[in-house]
């Protein structure tokens, strides 16, 4: 009798229905609010990535140069992201995840076939991964010179292009690291 008074009328170790029902609705919507963040993040980089300014600036125009280019802004987002704690990594995954899906749908559109999409879309992680190990030991260095390289070999084909791009990379990292991306907003630098 004493236990049931101690725990505001439910027996001893039980929480009453509406508690639990209110945490497992808390949990969903907070899953819900960091997918919503990531979407918008992902449709951030996706529109930077569209700017005309990087295809005049030596990248080329083509579905590999799009793919590249975005992928490079996912990139700069999830570096940014694991900075913040265990809330960043997870809404730095989600952002991949977004970033996923929409290759997903989009290799569907463009008709590859159900048993090639899972092909494809493993050859892109592992183009993501290859090139976000470059870019991250790049921008962790001060010498531009490896940023560029990584930038001349995944981007841009030669000239200043690698130059300009990495001096964007460089704002771009410069202008995340104020950021508060948790929240689902990013805005980048304007493109070279």
């Amino acid at each position: 009798d004493g236990a049931a008074a101690d725990s505001g009328g439910s027996p001893a170790g039980v929480k009453p229905r509406r508690a639990v029902l209110r945490r497992l609705t808390g949990r969903r919507r907070a899953r819900r609010e960091a997918a919503a963040r990531a979407r918008r993040l992902y449709a951030a980089a996706a529109a930077r990535a569209r700017a005309p300014g990087f295809y005049r600036a030596g990248v080329p125009d083509s579905f590999d140069g799009r793919f590249d280019l975005l992928m490079l802004h996912v990139f700069l987002i999830v570096r940014r992201l694991r900075r913040d704690g265990a809330e960043g990594a997870a809404l730095a995954q989600a952002v991949f995840d977004a970033a996923f899906d929409d290759m997903d749908r989009t290799l569907r559109e463009m008709g590859v076939g159900d048993l090639g999409v899972p092909r494809r879309i493993k050859a892109m992680g592992r183009a993501f991964y290859g090139r976000a190990a470059a870019y991250d030991a790049a921008l962790d260095s001060p010498d531009d010179a490896a940023l560029r390289a990584a930038l001349g070999r995944n981007l841009a084909g030669g000239g200043d292009a690698p130059r300009a791009l990495a001096d964007y990379v460089r704002a771009a990292e410069a202008r995340l690291a104020g950021a508060a991306l948790i929240d689902g907003a990013v805005e980048f630098p304007p493109p070279p």
